[in-house]
């Protein structure tokens, strides 16, 4: 089992010796001035432009993360905790914000590891979010989220 994977499931820690637990249990200031652990938290088969040192997906770490119950239900709270942070927090809600790229991220891995239907939830709140606040986001970023869904 990869590092990636054991975190996801709960057996493993992060690189800076977190499990998935302390992770889920960040409060909204930690989410978002701690910029580590969204890799951790919906990893991709890429590297990480802001975080070069963060993991990347192993071949054959979709699939058994795919089929690992613990590691899905695990993605399924870090979707639900996100997506609250989102609508709690008024900060993001700007033009440009760091949050916008931790959004892509999220879709992109969700969709790749849980399945279109979870990151197509996800993307939807968040774009109720957008609308409800007056649509302040710019459609560059807005664009990436929807074609990380459609991709």
């Amino acid at each position: 089992m990869t590092p990636i994977h054991a975190f996801l499931n709960g057996t493993g820690r992060d690189d800076r010796g977190r499990r998935i637990a302390d992770v889920l249990a960040m409060d909204d200031h930690a989410l978002e001035f701690t910029h580590d652990y969204i890799q951790w938290l919906f990893p991709l088969a890429t590297p990480s432009m802001a975080q070069p040192g963060s993991p990347v997906l192993a071949p054959g770490d979709v699939p058994a993360i795919r089929g690992d119950p613990l590691a899905q239900a695990n993605l399924a709270r870090a979707a639900v905790l996100m997506s609250g942070f989102y609508a709690r927090s008024p900060d993001w809600l700007g033009s440009y914000d760091h949050n916008h790229l931790r959004i892509t991220r999220i879709v992109t891995s969700l969709k790749l590891l849980v399945g279109r239907e979870a990151a197509a939830g996800f993307l939807a709140a968040i774009e109720d979010r957008c609308r409800a606040a007056g649509d302040p986001v710019n459609a560059r970023s807005r664009r990436y989220w929807r074609e990380a869904l459609e991709s």
